[in-house]
């Protein structure tokens, strides 16, 4: 069947490309609990088992926090050097076994990551020493 004249574009049916939109943007809207019981039909009826909704479930059930706190990798970011540059450069230089020329250049060159990938604990343990150093720092 063909459609009207400007009903195609580049071979596309623009009327299913707007349902496909139309589809897209409902299930965007959904809730947690829709989300569940849609999950829940296209089991039963077509033996369908979407794995993202359950990705969605628990992480609408908890909200940010939940996600927050599974976090269990970080990264120690030095947002400058502060005013005891020197002292910053002597800290980063032991936290991260660079040479002392290698370290001057991160600090110089604030903001930059000194530690990634470690655990929460690590991660506060090196803000604060480069925060008694006088660096500006902060843990994502």
């Amino acid at each position: 069947m063909d459609l009207p004249e400007g009903r195609k574009e580049n071979g596309k049916n623009l009327n299913h490309m707007a349902d496909v939109k139309a589809l897209a943007e409902s299930l965007v809207g959904l809730t947690v609990k829709e989300v569940q019981e849609l999950a829940d039909f296209l089991k039963t009826e077509y033996g369908i088992e979407p794995a993202a909704a359950a990705v969605v479930v628990s992480a609408g059930d908890g909200g940010g926090a939940a996600v927050a706190e599974e976090k269990t990798a970080f990264n120690v970011v030095l947002k400058s050097g502060g005013a005891s540059k020197l002292n910053v450069v002597k800290v980063v230089k032991d936290i991260t076994g660079l040479g002392l020329k290698e370290a001057k250049e991160l600090v110089d060159n604030a903001p930059k990551p000194v530690k990634e990938g470690v655990s929460k604990a690590e991660a506060e343990e090196v803000a604060n020493k480069l925060k008694d150093a006088g660096a500006d720092v902060e843990i994502v």
